[in-house]
């Protein structure tokens, strides 16, 4: 009798020590996808993206057809802008300098250009022109303020 107690008592035991592992599993396990989320939140635009290239749209304009944009964002931190007013120009001025990113690596300031929009939000082969304070346009139009990659 003592040995059919004593087995279950081992029985008892040796599950509760699995049960034991078990949780303490759980918790590395949870504590190990805190530490993934970590990593993932340092990718952003700069970084992770292919984002070099030349971009082409028609934004609004107020008093034409459009502004048929083109914008090259070189690796070396240089871009060139050209745009088109359509229906008053025939030609597409450039403007050129270089650019750099925000502290968050997702939004890029052309430098030199005044009295316009100079900032852009950086996405998957888009770029998305912000307003002049660097927030999003909202609005009925807003998503003709995007720039394609076409190269």
């Amino acid at each position: 009798m003592k040995t059919k107690i004593l087995t279950l008592a081992g029985i008892s035991m040796f599950f509760m020590a699995c049960n034991s592992d078990q949780k303490t599993s759980n918790t590395t396990d949870s504590t190990q996808k805190t530490e993934e989320t970590v990593v993932v939140d340092s990718h952003n635009a700069q970084n992770s993206l292919d984002w070099a290239g030349t971009y082409t749209g028609v934004t609004p304009c107020a008093d034409c057809e459009g502004i048929q944009t083109e914008l090259t964002l070189n690796p070396d931190m240089t871009y060139v802008l050209k745009t088109n007013y359509m229906g008053k120009d025939t030609h597409f001025p450039e403007d050129r300098g270089s650019f750099k990113w925000d502290n968050t690596g997702s939004k890029v300031e052309l430098i030199g250009l005044k009295d316009r929009s100079n900032t852009f939000f950086v996405g998957e082969n888009i770029l998305k022109q912000l307003d002049m304070d660097g927030k999003e346009i909202t609005g009925s139009l807003a998503d003709n303020y995007t720039l394609k990659k076409i190269q």
